[in-house]
């Protein structure tokens, strides 16, 4: 690494970029520490954004290596974390995550043991809440006519495609629609007039 290419990195500190011939190590360490101050990373982003820095591969593994000695670069923690705020943000199923943990480089073991600290029953409240959000205000065709008939299916079709997106199995997807839905319509047939 030159003096010159390090002035262009942002992410190495100026006392490093005024010596002649920094440290690999510490240019990576400063590197890998100011990545992990922003937000946390898998050590497979980490080793993307040290190849994108022009750090050798043998630095770079050294410094991950000893990173993890220390617990600062944990993919098991990581896949913990990122499970449980994008299941409750995104209401995102256990399909999903994991294809999302393995493009950020974590999988096997470390990805499902965070995978099964979301239970069955948690899954489906999300989707559920998720299809009631997407209803919320919206008034559903309660009517036998074709017309009416024709938009119902297809907001069941667009609510079990949008849980689908979020990885939920197209089968239970369309159980919590019409079960969602037909909660709705027994509620509104409750507070529907008699008609004696």
């Amino acid at each position: 690494m030159t003096r010159r290419h390090l002035r262009a990195v942002p992410d190495v500190p100026e006392h490093l970029a005024d010596d002649p011939e920094p440290a690999a190590a510490e240019v990576a360490r400063t590197i890998v520490l100011r990545q992990l101050t922003a937000s946390p990373k898998s050590r497979k982003q980490l080793e993307e954004k040290l190849a994108e820095r022009d750090v050798p591969e043998d630095v770079a593994a050294a410094v991950l290596d000893r990173l993890e000695d220390v617990r600062l670069v944990d993919d098991a923690a990581y896949a913990e974390n990122f499970v449980r705020t994008r299941q409750r943000s995104k209401g995102l199923a256990r399909g999903a995550l994991r294809r999302e943990l393995q493009q950020k480089g974590v999988s096997g073991e470390a990805a499902e043991q965070a995978l099964e600290t979301i239970s069955e029953d948690a899954e489906r409240e999300a989707a559920v809440e998720l299809v009631q959000r997407k209803i919320r205000g919206r008034p559903l065709p309660s009517g036998e006519s074709a017309e009416d008939r024709a938009e119902r299916d297809k907001t069941v079709r667009r609510l079990a495609a949008m849980l689908a997106r979020k990885g939920y199995p197209p089968g239970l997807a369309l159980g919590i629609v019409k079960d969602v839905l037909g909660g709705l319509e027994d509620e509104a047939d409750a507070f529907a007039p008699d008609d004696d």
